[in-house]
């Protein structure tokens, strides 16, 4: 079988081609993506990239592996289990997946009704995380956020942690305690942070503990468009 060319070999030396020959290939910014909060198993990558084949996967992740982008480790205990997680360099393509989200905000194709994965969704609040104003102690909120896209399944635990210095969200084994706990569906979170929809108008999220603190979490990460406004899905 004949290789791919690179740019390289055409003359190219600039780096953002180069950049194009590691990550360029279809897929392989979205695998990058599905593994920005941390390891995963083949399985779950494949379960949370709607139309990736296994052929296709297994490639994509022997390709950023061969690049020095990914890595492959056996968990230990029953089953050993292979996880396949970003290198330190790897970790480095979420400021690329944030300017590309920053970017597409523009665009007038953009699917705002579309569904999105729990870590999707996150990244996307990481991406367009601001400070709390004000001189306030920081705040956590435990979120549990179920994939709308799939009647099975599990909800996905993440902490995220507020203050005039910042707000960060990770993704966590299991809730942790906090200030205040919202459960939703992406769908219902997403139509919040994205379209712009009052909690009070989505039933389906359930806020427990501080509202006063999930409120200031939403206006922390909350998406907005190039002129500032909040995005509209629609709804």
């Amino acid at each position: 079988m004949v290789s791919r060319r690179s740019y390289g070999s055409y003359n190219d030396g600039c780096a953002a081609a180069h950049a194009l020959d590691l990550i360029g290939e279809r897929w392989a910014l979205i695998v990058v993506r599905e593994l920005l909060l941390g390891p995963k198993r083949f399985s779950d990558i494949q379960r949370d990239v709607l139309g990736i084949g296994p052929a296709v996967l297994t490639q994509r992740l022997s390709d950023l592996e061969a690049h020095g982008v990914a890595s492959r480790r056996r968990l230990p205990g029953p089953g050993r289990a292979d996880v396949y997680e970003l290198t330190e360099w790897g970790y480095r393509l979420e400021a690329v997946n944030t300017a590309l989200s920053m970017w597409a905000v523009a665009s007038p194709s953009l699917p705002l009704d579309a569904d999105m994965s729990p870590d999707t969704i996150v990244l996307a609040m990481r991406a367009h995380a601001r400070p709390v104003p004000g001189p306030t102690p920081e705040e956590s909120v435990a979120l549990a956020l179920t994939d709308s896209r799939r009647q099975d399944a599990d909800p996905v635990a993440y902490t995220a942690r507020m203050s005039a210095a910042g707000t960060t969200i990770v993704r966590t084994a299991q809730p942790a305690a906090a200030d205040a706990e919202v459960v939703a569906s992406t769908h219902d979170w997403k139509a919040c942070l994205i379209g712009g929809v009052g909690l009070a108008d989505l039933p389906g999220v359930a806020v427990s503990g501080s509202s006063a603190t999930v409120d200031r979490l939403i206006e922390a990460t909350k998406l907005h468009g190039p002129a500032g406004d909040v995005l509209s899905t629609g709804r």
